[in-house]
């Protein structure tokens, strides 16, 4: 390897061997060349190393290149959507495929797949919410739609496919010189109402009815005039994505509908609260825990669907840019193609969206009313706590009188056992023969003891004063 790497050119004429050894094509053999000639290119400078995703990042503009080989030709698509666990198992549905007809299987981690086999080729790609398979096959019919590309694929494989059919379409690119007869066309689609209009500049026309016809396929056709190959695959590729997206989209209008009876009950739930707020002998609380409830139901229903009327819209822009991208020019006495999508499209992803803004509306009406309703039992609480801190106040006044009446009669009664006391001591010095009246001991020490109790309970007093200041 450190050989290789140090002559450019050895790298080089190796790629090429390598290449021209596999018996491909000169284009597959320069697509071959430059998925691996990055170990030239990471060695001609002195340049920091590649970033580990560079070359896939870089290759991915590349990665769903056409694969149709030449015009006309026929194609047949199948939008499905899958579970994660069906996921998984389609590819190992797309390896068996490859497997019985000796082509490389995709690797477990890619999310697009292309390849030809022995009479069709096949452009498989995986999606977040669904899976597409696109079949072609090379040639043209008498009958455009006699003979689909589906044909082709063995029909037990296709019987083992996983998942729901969300879309299943026919194409078919035929040649013609001159101005398509609508006569003529019309027996392709069971004589119904026709969709066209001239597309990519006028280098082709394109005709469908929008119908699920009696084996279970749309159909477009597609009148080639003057179209290169890679344009006839991109023409055929994004009509293939306007029907999945235009499918993607309206998958929220079940919804929208289904949520519209839930909506105008929760509309007139709040209006008959809100009302009831403007009374003033109201039940604040119980209408408050009404607010809780109907928040909760409408947090609910927005949470549970706004992925799907997010995707909705996606989608719907994703077709507006299909159509905008097809060019498309009027044929006399029929609607284009976009004219007839935004006719019935628009109005579908525009209920949705009245949907999906209406409950953010009326989550923002519930929130402002329950902030409304919380502000108005917050200050009659602060009320009722008002009147119970003057309540308290006024008891506790009571109290202070109650304590300082109890502290007199405290002081009266300690000074007359104190004084007690002392006219005791006297009585026994008296009968010591000291020459004492302890009538007249007791009577003198009655104003000493009255002051030095006051004196006492002021002490008591400052101390209770210092502590409470310092806590």
């Amino acid at each position: 390897m450190s050989y290789l790497l140090g002559n450019s050119q050895v790298v080089v004429v190796f790629l090429l061997i390598s290449a021209l050894s596999t018996n491909i094509d000169n284009a597959s053999c320069l697509t071959f060349i430059n998925q691996h000639a990055f170990f030239v290119t990471t060695t001609i400078y002195p340049i920091p190393e590649n970033h580990a995703q560079r070359f896939v990042l870089h290759n991915e503009v590349h990665a769903r290149s056409s694969i149709i080989k030449g015009l006309p030709g026929r194609a047949s698509h199948l939008a499905l959507s899958r579970s994660s666990e069906e996921k998984i198992q389609e590819r190992q549905h797309l390896s068996q495929l490859c497997e019985r007809f000796g082509v490389v299987a995709p690797t477990p981690d890619t999310d697009h797949f292309s390849a030809t086999f022995d009479t069709f080729q096949i452009r498989w790609e995986q999606h977040g919410e669904f899976s597409t398979y696109t079949f072609y096959v090379q040639g043209a019919e008498e009958q455009p739609f006699a003979e689909p590309a589906l044909k082709k694929v063995p029909v037990d494989w296709l019987a083992a496919m996983t998942g729901k059919i969300l879309v299943a379409t026919h194409a078919t690119i035929i040649s013609a010189n001159e101005n398509p007869d609508l006569t003529k066309i019309a027996p392709y689609f069971a004589n119904n109402p026709l969709v066209g209009s001239t597309v990519t500049g006028g280098a082709a026309s394109v005709f469908t009815d929008f119908r699920i016809h009696v084996d279970g396929f749309s159909r477009f056709l597609i009148i080639n005039r003057d179209l290169r190959v890679e344009q006839g695959a991109r023409l055929m590729h994004r009509l293939f994505e306007i029907e999945v997206y235009r499918v993607l989209a309206l998958l929220a209008f079940p919804i929208a509908r289904k949520l519209y009876p839930e909506l105008k009950k929760a509309d007139q739930q709040l209006y008959t609260i809100t009302n009831a707020m403007t009374q003033s002998a109201g039940n604040d609380a119980k209408l408050l825990d009404e607010l809780t409830m109907l928040a909760a139901e409408i947090e609910n229903h927005v949470s549970s669907n706004h992925l799907r009327f997010a995707a909705a819209n996606a989608y719907y822009n994703l077709v507006e840019q299909r159509l905008i991208d097809l060019r498309e020019v009027r044929i006399q006495g029929i609607q284009t193609i976009g004219e007839f999508i935004k006719r019935r499209l628009e109005p579908a992803v525009n209920t949705c969206r009245s949907t999906s803004n209406r409950f953010t509306s009326l989550s923002e009406r519930v929130g402002n009313a329950s902030q409304l309703l919380r502000t108005r039992v917050d200050i009659i609480i602060e009320r009722q706590n008002q009147g119970l801190l003057t309540s308290m106040n006024l008891r506790a006044k009571m109290q202070l009188q109650m304590q300082q009446m109890v502290e007199g009669i405290s002081m009266v009664a300690i000074t007359y056992y104190a004084a007690s006391l002392i006219r005791a001591m006297a009585e026994t010095l008296h009968t010591l023969g000291w020459h004492v009246s302890p009538e007249i001991v007791e009577g003198a020490s009655v104003p000493f003891i009255l002051v030095s109790i006051g004196l006492g309970f002021k002490r008591i007093h400052h101390i209770i004063k210092n502590t409470t200041d310092a806590s």
